[in-house]
């Protein structure tokens, strides 16, 4: 299973971009997806979380101005960022929870599976 992150970029504040992430591999079903960011001398935090049905969960920093969407039958989840701040400055990851065939008949999972990371960089 391999999860492939895109979209990231350089933008001016105010600016908006569409962060992608793809899962792809023997996928059995696909449960929480969500995306993490990472900033220089900063600790790592949850930017928006997305259930199988749905459901979404924010960071309140971004509440308002993200949006996290999620395709089921591409097993890709969207992260639409708009009126984007230079705190947003950060590497962006994707994340989801993943159940993946095994042998036969059996299921492994689920377990976490993490994309390689984008750079998102707001200019002041």
């Amino acid at each position: 299973v391999q999860l492939q992150a895109s979209g990231g970029g350089l933008v001016q504040a105010g600016g908006s971009l569409r962060l992608s992430c793809a899962a792809s591999g023997s996928i059995v079903r696909i449960n929480d997806m969500g995306w993490y960011r990472q900033a220089p001398g900063k600790e790592g935090e949850l930017v928006a979380v997305i259930n199988r049905g749905g459901i979404t969960n924010y960071a309140d920093s971004v509440k308002g101005r993200f949006t996290i969407s999620r395709d089921n039958t591409k097993n890709t989840v969207y992260l639409q960022m708009n009126s984007l701040k230079p705190e947003d400055t950060a590497v962006y990851l994707c994340k989801a929870d993943i159940v993946r065939r095994g042998k036969g008949w059996d299921t492994i999972g689920p377990d976490d599976y993490w994309g390689q990371g984008t750079q998102v960089t707001v200019s002041s």
